[in-house]
This record gives structure tokens, sequence and C-alpha cells, in this order.
């Protein structure tokens, strides 16, 4: 698909009917054929529904085939869902890269700490600053977040002005951070927006967000109130989160313990950064049991769940130097992200079950989300007055409550999509105008393996079914030269009382030979096929459930 002349389109290759996994195109076309500009290289984090996969990234064939035609990649901020696919994906197009101070010291500090990591030359662009990417003139906005340094995009072409939102929300006080640029978004306005496409993910959510000012003092609040030692979970890439945690310590005279590696980068680098200016310096684990216990304040990773975060293991008693207690404190400083309610409340349950205290945002003002409300949307809406909107950053429900809510503000155009769709921006109305390939990596070990492989379903039915292995030694005529070797994997080991699962098997395979003519006994496909076909049957016939079944025919 190349870009038609004198046409401006956008294409999210991933982050669009989903959250994460963010990847954005924009394509200006020319008579020499058309150009692309590439937003954020984002991963998703998976569930149980892909077993053995860690992360998701989006598959970018487009891009690659379209690689010599791409200008650059800009980055909006630092988090995993807009950074994370970089070293994995970069490799593949090696085309120039552009990122604020803070998120290139991100990519940095997370390339020292992964073995064999590519050098990624990312060209630094000050905050706020004003870069030639090809033909997109690019202008980085300052918008508050719950990461420092994160921008929205004013992509300025020949066929009007595109605001890319990125992840964004108003706040007045933002502890570390610019707060929301309104002078600016309104001369954008001014200037004359073609289209914003908007982050979405509270557009179901009424009114405006809290500060992280408000969640700093509620925090101090609570810490001073409590007995025994405090632990707080959080994004590890919540600097203000992290200050405003430390302010509350010192409030109530404890010190700072901190435990994660990944809390630990983001620390050193907001510190020499100086966005921890003024703020105590944080404690090694090793100070966590040398404290008194009313002194400690332990800053912790694993707010999702993760299973080998230093959360997960304290709730299980597998962490070599960290324990609570009863009578201790903790406090989940995030939201969960869907898909993760089930790790989170088993973490959170654990720690219950051994009388530590829990608080969540269910209950107090703990956390604040870095995304924009249906107030805060219909601010910016007012600001720019775009011609048109496309939402992103979001599921179904959050793309369409943001799709509604601009309709409701008087915008005329609104185009809903999903990724691969093509959506024609300029000239004329907004509209999907056609489709290119977009779909998922999956981050298998050491490899990437395409969702379209058969690696994933096959451990679907194996979590599912379990599986039966058959080895069959078979005479020159065909006859068996010995009792068949079963082995079984995840299926019962009786399938009534004193009836064995793998004496069933054995009949299933004896009926399957001796069904055979025996001529064809001597063909291994044959018996290798029968074989299979009777096992899951007879299996099926007691368990309902079909198996899989592996079949190794040997001849002697």
């Amino acid at each position: 698909m190349t870009v038609k002349p004198k046409e401006l389109v956008f294409v999210p290759i991933g982050g669009v009917g989903e959250i994460g996994m963010n990847l954005a195109l924009y394509g200006l076309g020319s008579g020499q054929g058309g150009e692309w500009l590439c937003v954020d290289m984002g991963v998703s984090f998976a569930d149980a529904e892909v077993p053995g996969v860690d992360i998701i990234l989006p598959d970018i064939r487009f891009l690659e085939d379209e690689r010599r035609n791409i200008a650059g990649i800009v980055l909006t901020h630092g988090h995993e869902d807009h950074i994370g696919a970089v070293f994995d994906l970069w490799p593949k197009l090696r085309v120039p890269i552009y990122a604020t101070p803070f998120t290139a010291a991100l990519i940095e500090s997370k390339r020292m700490g992964e073995p064999g990591a590519p050098q990624i030359p990312v060209k630094i662009v000050p905050v706020g600053g004003r870069i030639k990417v090809g033909s997109f003139d690019v202008e980085f906005v300052p918008v508050a977040h719950s990461i420092p340094e994160s921008h929205a995009l004013a992509i300025r072409t020949p066929l009007g002005m595109v605001v890319h939102t990125g992840d964004w929300k108003l706040d007045p006080s933002p502890l570390i951070g610019a707060t929301t640029d309104e002078r600016k978004f309104r001369a954008l306005g001014e200037e004359g927006v073609r289209a914003v496409i908007c982050d979405s993910t509270n557009a179901v959510r009424d009114g405006i967000s809290p500060s992280e000012s408000e969640v700093a003092e509620s925090l101090g609040k609570i810490v001073r109130e409590c007995k025994g030692r405090v632990a707080l979970t959080t994004f590890a890439s919540n600097a203000a989160r992290l200050k405003a945690a430390a302010l509350a310590a010192a409030s109530a005279g404890r010190e700072v313990v901190i435990a994660g590696r990944a809390m630990e980068r983001i620390v050193n680098i907001a510190r020499e950064m100086h966005m921890l200016d003024g703020v105590a310096p944080f404690r090694g684990m090793d100070a966590f049991h040398s404290l008194p216990r009313e002194r400690v304040l332990l800053l912790l990773t694993g707010s999702q769940g993760e299973p080998r975060a230093a959360l997960a293991r304290i709730s299980v008693n597998d962490h070599p130097e960290i324990s609570l207690d009863r009578g201790d404190t903790l406090i989940f400083s995030s939201r969960t992200i869907p898909g993760n309610e089930k790790a989170v409340n088993r973490i959170i349950n654990a720690m219950i079950d051994q009388g530590v205290r829990v608080l969540t945002d269910r209950t107090h003002l703990v956390h604040v989300s870095g995304h924009p409300r249906r107030g805060e949307l219909e601010k910016l809406y007012e600001w720019l007055k775009p011609e048109l909107v496309v939402p992103v950053h979001g599921e179904a429900l959050h793309l369409s409550e943001n799709a509604a809510l601009a309709r409701s503000c008087g915008i005329k155009e609104v185009v809903t999509c999903r990724d691969g769709d093509v959506v024609r921006l300029a000239p004329g109305p907004g509209q999907i105008t056609d489709e290119v390939p977009a779909g998922r990596l999956y981050r298998d070990g050491n490899l990437l393996v395409s969702e379209e492989a058969k690696t994933i379903p096959e451990r679907r039915r194996l979590a599912f079914s379990g599986v039966v292995s058959v080895a069959l030694a078979l005479g020159k005529r065909g006859e068996l030269a010995g009792d068949p070797m079963i082995d079984l994997t995840g299926l019962p080991e009786e399938v009534a009382p004193g009836r064995l699962m793998a004496d069933l098997i054995s009949d299933a395979i004896y009926d399957a030979i001796e069904s055979l003519p025996k001529n064809r006994r001597r063909d291994h496909a044959a018996v290798t096929q029968a074989v299979q076909r009777s096992v899951r049957g007879s299996v099926n016939a007691a368990w309902g459930k079909k198996p899989v079944c592996h079949v190794l025919v040997l001849e002697v």
C-alpha cells in the first residue's frame, strides 16, 4: 500500500481496540511516493490466554516493506506500552529515532541491563522542542502524565495539522514535570487543527482526574497514621509517585528502602536529571531489617502482580531479604491493568492472610490515573477545535465513549478505527479507505513468534486436555513386537474407580491395530492415524476431552 498523491493518512499498527502495544503511522503522499512517520513502538503484557509468553509486540511486516520510506520514529514518552518494543523491532528498520532526554535515558539504562540489546542511536529532542522529520514538522507539546517528559505531538504537514495526544491528563500540580500546556493547545487551535488522534483510556469516567499533589497529600496522612512497616507498590516509571512516597516517609520520620531493579533504575535516572532534588537518599534492601519497623517505608515493584517482582515473592515468603509481618501496611498506589486482576488479587489475599493491612484506590486516595476523564477531553476539544477526531489508546468501549463525547462537543467528523485500518485525514472527509497487515508478535523466551504460528494454539490445547505419547514397535509383518509404551501428561490417572486411564488407552491401541487389515499394518502412517483416532475417541468417551496424541512407530 502506498500513500496516494496529496493525501494524509493515519494507520494504527497497535494500540487501537486494545490497551498497550502502541504504534501509529502517519503517511504523507507526494509526487515521488509516500513518506511515513512512526509514533511510538510499545508492547503489551501477556496473560493466561497466551501461555509461556511474557510480552506482546506489534507485527511490523508493513513497516518492514516500507522502511525505505519511513522518515523516522518519534517517541512520546517512556512507558513500556510506548517504547517497550524498540529493542526488538528497531533493528528491523534502522531509521532515525527521536526522544526527549528522560525517555532516551530510560532506553539506554534498559539496554545496559539487557545482555545483547542493540545500541540504538537516539536523537535527543529538548522538552517542548520542534524538529523536522522528513516532510513532517513535529512539535513536542508538554503534557502531564504519570511519567516525566510526556508530550503530545503537533504534526504539521502541507495538508493540515494533526495533534497526536499521546498519553495525557490535566494536572495543575504534578509534583514532577510540566503541566499540560493549555496556552500552547489554545494557540494550536487558533492556528487550525485538521485532526486530533486522542487518548481514550478514561473516556468512560466523568469529571476531571485528581492531581498528583492530592495523592501525595493523602499518602502523607496515611503513612503518618500507620504502625509497623509501610510498603508501597506502584509503577516503577512513576517518578512523581516515588517522590510523593519519599515525602510521605519524611513527614512520618521514616526512611525509604527500595526493592526492585526497575525502580532503582528510574530513581537513578530521576536523580541524575534533578527530578528528586531535596529528597533524601534511598536505602538499599540491607537496611530493611536494621531499621526499626516504624521507621521503614518500603518501595516495591510488582503492582501488577508480576510473578518475578519483589511483591509477588514477598507474598509467598520467597524473597531472600524482605518479609512483611502482622500489623504492617501494604499500599497499592496503582490501578490494575485489565487482565492482571487475578494476579493482583492473589497477592492481596495472601498478604491479608498474613495479617498485613492492604490499602487500594477503592477506599483511599492512593492513586490517580495519568489519562483524561471526560471533563478533560471536553476541555481539550474546546481548546483545539478540531475538524476531525480519531479515538485511539483503548478497547472498543473506550473508543466508542470518546467518539460519542466528541460528537456531543460539536465535532462533525469522528472516525472510529482498529489496528490496520487506513484512515484518510485529508483532503476531504475523514474515512477508512484501506487496510494494511497488522497483527501480534509474541516474545517466547528469546524468540519472536507470529500469532499465526501454531505454537500458542497448541499450548492452549495442551493446557486444556493434556498429551498422550505412544511408542509402538512393529515387526516386519505389522505385528506388535511388544507392549506399547505409554506416557500421559495432564490426564486423570483414573477414568472410574479401579479403571486406570493408561489401561483404557492401552486397550484403545490394541483395538486400533487389530482393526487394520494386515497389509495396512506395515504402513506407519496408517497405523499412526488409526491409533490417534482410537486413543482420542476412547479418552473422550470416558473423560469428555480429546487429548493431543503423539504416536511413534518403529519397525524391528
